[in-house]
């Protein structure tokens, strides 16, 4: 996949052209947002920039980011709100196709912000493999560090791993529930999947420089809640890939599995020396998904890791996905109850070293 090269042109602002829509859900959406936006100035409210964890190779980044306008949280404590309620991440506003000011390695860019305020583009910058840091700004306003992973040359092994159902409990799919653990269960009250945490710092620490990507169908405007889920119940960090929370330029709603199979065939492109492990729930479409991408790159997938849902998640999440062909030319694929299951199974299968109890054997 070709990216941008420090004699690559700048980024070209957005024109009125870039503002038509075609369909009656995006203009829609647009409009009301637009008033929005014209509210929240008049009260004297000005743009920022959230920042989301991004990822990159030796002489490119993918930066992510969302420009949104957002009232002031009171706060009990200095470190951390108290408690946040999820609506909170729904009630700011978007600014559609904000300038954005990147600065990375000491070089400036200006990129524009979609329809829905995201950020997400892939700039020249040569910066050394881990995690390094940019910042980004809007209207002249305060910089707001990002942080990216770069994969160096000779990695060989990543990590792609869902979110909802599979480290963090919220049977997403159905729509009453998904409601009331997106706009309002405390965050704090969220729970993690038990041992997929101990799972994910065993892969990122047997395999030095491995990316991890948390590939979910998740909104952006739930993006900070999920990294301090994720912090707080010491997950390795990861870039983040979510969706935009509304209408395409045709339809409605946009594709959840649609989002995960356009991401992965990137991720298979831009780092073409790296074998993935993909891990998710047979709650969504994460096994079609997985299955469908592991069968038209085998060489491209280490394993399948998937997490069974107990009976009652089940039904909340609306019964399981039913895949019937898991031959994904001799991936192996591996499924279990929680994360301590799952790590048993990824070591039998030589993707973790086996690790004997001493004394034993």
């Amino acid at each position: 996949m070709p990216h941008p090269t420090a004699d690559s042109p700048a980024p070209r602002r957005a024109t009125p052209a870039d503002r038509v829509e075609v369909g009656l859900p995006a203009r829609a959406e647009y409009r009301f947002h637009a008033w929005r936006e014209r509210r929240a100035r008049h009260r004297g409210l000005v743009p920022t920039v959230t920042a989301f964890p991004g990822y990159g190779g030796e002489d490119w980044v993918r930066v992510l980011g969302r420009v949104l306008i957002t009232s002031p949280i009171p706060s009990k404590s200095k470190s951390e709100y108290a408690r946040v309620r999820g609506w909170r991440s729904f009630v700011a506003v978007p600014i559609g196709f904000a300038q954005v000011s990147v600065t990375v390695g000491g070089v400036t860019h200006e990129v524009v912000a979609d329809r829905g305020g995201v950020v997400d583009t892939v700039l020249p910058a040569r910066l050394e493999p881990g995690w390094q840091s940019l910042t980004m700004t809007v209207e002249g306003g305060d910089p707001v560090e990002a942080r990216v992973f770069i994969v160096g040359a000779d990695v060989k092994f990543g990590v792609v791993c869902d979110i909802d159902d599979t480290v963090m409990v919220t049977s997403l799919p159905r729509p009453m529930v998904a409601a009331w653990n997106s706009f309002v269960i405390d965050e704090h009250a969220r729970q993690p999947v038990p041992g997929m945490a101990v799972l994910m710092e065993r892969l990122v620490g047997e395999n030095d420089g491995a990316p991890v990507v948390y590939l979910s169908t998740g909104a952006w405007n739930v993006g900070p809640t999920l990294s301090r889920f994720l912090a707080r119940h010491l997950f390795p960090p990861g870039a983040m890939l979510l969706t935009d929370w509304g209408p395409t330029h045709d339809r409605w709603f946009r594709s959840g599995a649609e989002h995960k199979r356009s991401n992965l065939e990137r991720l298979a492109a831009e780092f073409p020396n790296v074998t993935w492990l993909l891990i998710g729930d047979d709650g969504q479409r994460d096994d079609e998904v997985y299955t469908a991408f592991a069968s038209a790159h085998p060489d491209r997938v280490a394993a399948v890791a998937i997490r069974r849902l107990t009976p009652a998640e089940a039904v909340l999440a609306g019964g399981r996905t039913q895949v019937d062909d898991h031959s994904a030319a001799g991936v192996p694929r591996v499924t279990g109850d929680d994360g301590a299951a799952l790590l048993t199974r990824l070591e039998e299968v030589g993707v973790l070293r086996e690790r004997r109890t001493p004394g034993v054997g």
